[in-house]
């Protein structure tokens, strides 16, 4: 008989997956906005300043069709604090905002307050 080819879709899945490892390079932290505003000719861009206890960053989030800058201010949410810096619309970014994407842009919070700069795992 003749062998079974293996199921491609469960090799594309396999091929996706990371390790453990991997998973645990990422530095996510909870950040406060501290400000937020909208980068001039980028009607998808806001420029972000966060307080993440011990430092803050500048970010740029892909978030304006979502959400009004003002909304912003005072809300925790959680940043990918160890990606190297990237520079968007010639604004530099110091991290990323996690967000759920698909119909609507739902962005990633602790559920209660936590203290600045807690890490999450």
């Amino acid at each position: 008989p003749k062998a079974a080819k293996p199921n491609q879709n469960s090799q594309e899945k396999k091929s996706n997956l990371i390790s453990l490892a991997d998973f645990q390079k990422q530095d996510l932290r909870v950040g406060c906005v501290t400000s937020a505003e909208s980068i001039e000719g980028a009607d998808r861009l806001l420029k972000l300043q966060v307080d993440l206890g011990t430092e803050k960053r500048q970010v740029v989030a892909g978030i304006a069709e979502h959400y009004q800058p003002d909304t912003l201010v005072g809300r925790q949410v959680i940043v990918v604090v160890n990606l190297e810096p990237a520079t968007i619309r010639n604004v530099e970014s110091h991290g990323m905002i996690l967000a759920a994407s698909g119909d609507a842009v739902v962005l990633a919070s602790p559920e209660t307050e936590v203290p600045l700069g807690t890490q999450v795992r």
